[in-house]
């Protein structure tokens, strides 16, 4: 009876989130978004390791023993999508804000406030952690392999951060230029004695594509199929022949050892794959617009997208806080082990949840940074649309229903 009671509670809920989002409302966007945060957490949960060598923890991979899961990379890494959506939804605010009459520097503050007010919590927690380790006689190359894995989704913030500021500058700058870029740098590094310090220029090149190919989409420049699928086709072609011909590693994220990165900093083989993803995600607008008519699907990445930021700055520490907790029973398959065979992959898989359950416990305790952020935004006025539909119109982003509070309860 408790489970119905329940049942009947979140489709309560789901139906006014629902009602409280402005009919005008592209939600293909926010899936996408919703489905690019989910690939970057469950990839790094599937593919990064802390094993126990000793008092020690290092870290490692399954892709580095295990070079038959490269596709596990091809399916979680979903920056390039990440980065087109945030260009597109940057430029249509860019334009929104311009439009009424909000200045440049006050966009730019309010959106800058809600990347960077959460980073706060997580920089405290492991600042007070990083010296309770080091006063417990917690080895260096732990404490490095800790905090390296924490702090690491801090540069994409960073980059973040940069293209955002540069928006007015690339809301008209084609993504051949970026790419051309991209090309002549690989060409250069892994030339016959090319400095491979000139790869960092990829960092914001490499990006620069999806972003630009974002500001395209909302000129209305990718709306047809042909778009995608010319996308899809061409970056799938050219990252096939990168990988088998000229010698670019198959996996889509870095391998621990391993002599080149196709993500630190990003390849032309990163950004060709890119480009392929982004071509698919533009292909799955429709399906995806369709599947957000159903109130719970629609309430489900509402609540994903309200927790972004929480989600993406967290899931590493719980991972990590899972991983030192257990150890107190010992070292745990999936856990502590050498990634080195199939069966480390079957039991990391069942250690997912438990995952999801450390996350579940960040998101209670630090998701109120994020929600001070949105708060923050520069909440210009409520508007009423009807009774019970109010939306909230914040400067720099698109109108938010007020019936996303809901999903806060359930």
């Amino acid at each position: 009876m408790s489970d119905l009671h329940a049942t009947r509670g979140i489709r309560r809920a789901a139906a006014r989130i629902q009602d409280g989002t402005p009919p005008h409302r592209d939600r293909a966007v926010d899936a996408l978004r919703a489905l690019a945060i989910l690939g970057v957490v469950l990839g790094h949960w599937l593919v990064t390791a802390l094993v126990a060598d000793g008092d020690t923890l290092r870290a490692a991979s399954p892709l580095g023993t295990l070079p038959g899961l490269a596709p596990v990379s091809w399916v979680f890494q979903t920056l390039a999508v990440f980065f087109m959506v945030g260009g597109h939804v940057a430029t249509r605010g860019l334009a929104s804000a311009r439009a009424r009459g909000t200045a440049y520097g006050t966009w730019l503050r309010a959106r800058l406030s809600r990347l960077f007010l959460p980073v706060t919590a997580v920089l405290a927690v492991w600042a007070v952690t990083t010296a309770a380790l080091l006063l417990g006689g917690a080895s260096f190359v732990t404490v490095h392999t800790v905090v390296k894995l924490a702090l690491s989704p801090l540069w994409f913030l960073l980059v973040f951060a940069a293209l955002t500021a540069a928006t007015p500058l690339l809301t008209r700058l084609s993504p051949l230029w970026p790419l051309a870029v991209v090309l002549h740098v690989d060409l250069v590094r892994f030339g016959p004695g090319g400095p491979s310090w000139l790869g960092w220029v990829n960092l914001a090149a490499g990006w620069l594509v999806p972003y630009t190919l974002g500001a395209a989409w909302s000129r209305g420049e990718l709306e047809r199929p042909r778009a995608g699928w010319t996308l899809l086709l061409g970056g799938t072609a050219a990252t096939a022949v990168l990988v088998v011909f000229a010698g670019y590693p198959a996996s889509m994220v870095g391998v621990p050892g391993a002599a080149v990165s196709n993500l630190d900093p990003p390849t032309l083989a990163a950004v060709t794959f890119g480009l392929a993803q982004c071509g698919l995600a533009l292909l799955l607008r429709g399906p995806l617009r369709r599947a957000m008519r159903r109130p719970v699907a629609w309430a489900a990445v509402a609540l994903v997208n309200l927790s972004a930021m929480t989600v993406f700055l967290w899931h590493q520490t719980a991972m990590m806080a899972t991983t030192a907790t257990a150890l107190l029973d010992g070292r745990l398959p999936g856990l502590h082990t050498r990634p080195d065979g199939l069966d480390w992959v079957a039991a990391r898989l069942l250690w997912l949840p438990v995952f999801a359950l450390a996350l579940t416990v960040c998101w209670a305790a630090f998701h109120g940074f994020e929600s001070a952020a949105h708060g923050g935004r520069g909440r210009a006025r409520r508007r009423g649309a009807g009774r019970g539909r109010t939306r909230v119109v914040r400067a720099g982003g698109p109108p938010q229903p007020s019936g996303l509070r809901e999903a806060r309860r359930v």
